[in-house]
């Protein structure tokens, strides 16, 4: 699809007419009619904030020109709604939001990377040797690991992992084993809903953000799971089945 269809695709879809876009984006109304006639395309300022208004991707907006790779774990980015985004936000083309969430990067270590990646690799198809050898030879020719000096924050965001999971520890909670390692987890995979004492459910997630947490076998055997998430604001505790099944809320801690 052209730019001039996508814009006025997103510009219909929202309800809006072009005056009422024009004032969003501080241009006249001939601007965007001009646009949606395809005898201009928007510059580079616009379209940031045609970005930031619609939640698309600039690439969107340019008919997806170019195919998206996370220049941290390699994925590709098929869709706008698994990009990162920055802390106002806005959408980071350059990461998927499992990488890079509210401006922040969520590994600093490629090794644990690796580890993270190879589980959800490995088929019929694809050994875990495989796999594994494959991201080792990926992972260096990305953006992020050939600048890793530059972009990383010096293991502050490790240094918070760190608290989060002795904070989790703290709580010795029965059956939970040792928490070691939290990995980045996005809402929408996760956002279990829970039944209150009244009767009503409830989610305490959001779908587009992305948490820190863990799923651990119980000390106690059995087929339920402890789950953890975490972030800034929450530490948040639960026991479930397989496959998220029937879960129960244990701790709600705010930090």
């Amino acid at each position: 699809m052209e730019t001039k269809n996508i814009i006025l695709k997103l510009r219909t879809g929202r309800g809006m007419s072009q005056d009422e876009l024009a004032d969003k984006l501080m241009v006249t109304r001939q601007a965007v009619s001009r646009w949606e006639n395809g005898d201009t395309v928007p510059n580079t300022e616009t379209l940031k904030l045609l970005s930031k208004e619609f939640d698309v991707s600039i690439n969107t907006l340019l008919g997806e020109p170019r195919k998206l790779i996370c220049q941290c774990c390699g994925m590709p980015i098929e869709d706008d709604s698994i990009l990162g985004r920055e802390k106002d936000g806005t959408l980071n083309e350059a990461y998927c939001k499992w990488c890079y969430a509210d401006g922040t990067y969520t590994y600093n270590d490629m090794d644990e990377l690796i580890d993270v990646c190879v589980k959800n690799m490995v088929n019929e198809n694809f050994t875990e040797e495989q796999a594994r050898s494959y991201m080792k030879q990926i992972l260096p020719q990305l953006d992020y690991w050939k600048r890793y000096d530059e972009l990383s924050d010096n293991g502050q965001f490790e240094a918070f992992k760190e608290q989060l999971i002795k904070e989790i520890n703290d709580l010795q909670i029965d059956g939970l084993p040792r928490v070691e390692r939290l990995n980045a987890l996005v809402g929408k995979y996760v956002n279990l809903e829970y039944t209150l004492p009244n009767g009503k459910k409830i989610k305490f997630l959001d779908d587009q953000k992305t948490y820190l947490g863990n799923q651990l076998e119980s000390e106690f055997g059995g087929d339920r799971c402890f789950g953890i998430l975490a972030n800034m604001d929450f530490i948040m505790v639960c026991t479930y089945e397989e496959n998220g099944k029937d879960p129960e809320l244990l701790i709600y801690k705010k930090r």
